[in-house]
């Protein structure tokens, strides 16, 4: 079985570099980079589309024969305010110069279709509610299937509150059965505040032939190759995640745990 935590390699630079075949997976792969003013982070896309997402803090951002500035605005995630991302395409360089500390991640899948290089954010993402109760989260949708500007990827923040739970109740897509469910696999980029809290996260599949729960901590990531994936924040931390989803077509479709769907049921009356 393939480690499903991913700890951190060290406070700066390159402190995550998981690529599908390093995940046993075939198509989603994350980068995060840790910078100070000044430092660099530059790559080649390959045949992978990017979408780069200024988790927090400034850079200056050029690839694709285009030079895009400045970007970032938050200095914190956990002022929640939407993030400034790019989209870059196969086949071109990418180049982050910080101009503050900055934390960067590099979201990649395989690319697919005819996308250029263009800004994602913060324009066009808005915090939006999800779930209710102890169930509620709030929601930065960067590249979900209702924007049309990758071949692959899927991108979403998602921040919970202390004591809530999320990606809950139960849910699974594992499974190339359009519309019912789709395959994707997907990271989470974990963040807790305060620095020092932690989160659950448990992966399971019905059978129980996959069954792990872990204790995540502030720039953890874990891995979901199949099967359950609920999360949840213990009173006093509220945790962050950025999710990274992709698969053999760029659609969001799940089941729920059939044992916790009544939850689901009860919560959305229209369902």
């Amino acid at each position: 079985m393939v480690d499903l935590l991913r700890k951190p390699k060290g406070t700066r630079g390159k402190v995550h570099d998981i690529s599908a075949a390093d995940a046993g997976w075939g198509y989603v792969g994350f980068g995060l980079y840790r910078l100070e003013a000044g430092d660099v982070a530059a790559e080649l896309t390959g045949d992978r589309e990017v979408i780069l997402v200024l988790v927090e803090g400034k850079a200056r951002v050029s690839g694709a024969g285009q030079d895009f500035g400045e970007m970032g605005a938050r200095m914190d995630v956990f002022e929640k305010t939407p993030p400034h991302c790019v989209y870059f395409p196969g086949g071109v360089d990418w180049r982050a110069e910080a101009t503050t500390a900055c934390t960067l991640a590099v979201c990649t899948a395989p690319y697919m279709g005819d996308y250029q290089a263009q800004r994602l954010g913060p324009e066009g993402i808005s915090l939006l509610p999800r779930g209710a109760g102890a169930n509620l989260r709030l929601v930065n949708n960067i590249a979900m299937e209702g924007r049309d500007v990758a071949g692959s990827l899927l991108v979403t923040e998602v921040f919970t509150p202390q004591g809530n739970w999320s990606s809950y109740p139960s849910h699974r897509h594992d499974e190339d059965d359009f519309p019912r469910m789709t395959y994707l696999e997907e990271t989470y980029y974990m963040r807790l505040n305060p620095g020092q809290g932690f989160g659950i996260q448990r992966v399971y599949t019905e059978d129980g032939s996959l069954d792990e729960t872990m204790a995540v901590k502030n720039h953890d990531v874990t891995l979901v190759p199949k099967g359950h994936h609920p999360c949840g924040a213990p009173y006093g931390y509220e945790m962050y995640y950025l999710n990274v989803m992709a698969g053999p077509r760029r659609n969001w479709r799940f089941q729920n745990d059939p044992d916790h769907d009544w939850i689901y049921r009860r919560d959305t009356p229209t369902a």
